[in-house]
């Protein structure tokens, strides 16, 4: 299977959401750590005002106690008014919609947005809840048994490596 190019969908991505978002009053919060990268990006691509937010879902997420928390846990931050702002949540894979889903009830914590759109660079499929992209240049089906993971080289180039769970 060849593996899609990050940077490729880094610059699709942008290129779909141009048009869609103000670049004044839309925030990017990019979900730790492949989102932050795709977050990282956009925003430059973007010419957006608002400095970008990180967001670590650990403590959201629903199967925390079974898992406990996460070794590289860190903590989010949000560096703009959340209440009655346009959210764009960043994340590189959408798979079955659960850190979507903890990353908006983390936000919910700081305020409540007026609207809070999703974009990702690849939508690998096997949704569990019923979250969709806003932005997505990108999709694929992969077994449960696989998983695709975003990776950050010296020089900041992004790839896709796929690994067995």
């Amino acid at each position: 299977m060849q593996l899609p190019d990050a940077e490729a969908l880094c610059t699709a991505l942008a290129d779909a959401m141009r048009g869609h978002v103000d670049p004044a009053r839309t925030a990017l919060v990019g979900i730790h750590t492949g989102g932050v990268w795709v977050a990282e990006r956009l925003h430059a691509a973007l010419g957006l005002k608002i400095p970008s937010g990180s967001i670590d879902v650990s403590f959201y997420r629903d199967d925390y106690n079974q898992r406990g928390l996460h070794a590289n846990a860190r903590t989010s931050q949000i560096p703009f008014d959340i209440e009655g702002a346009h959210i764009v949540i960043v994340d590189d894979v959408l798979y079955t919609g659960r850190t979507i889903r903890a990353a908006m009830n983390e936000l919910f914590d700081y305020g409540r947005p007026a609207k809070i759109d999703l974009a990702v660079l690849t939508d690998r499929g096997g949704r569990e809840l019923p979250i969709a992209p806003s932005f997505c240049p990108h999709s694929l089906s992969l077994p449960a048994s696989q998983m695709l993971a975003l990776e950050r080289a010296e020089g900041g180039k992004l790839s896709f490596r796929l690994m067995e769970k």
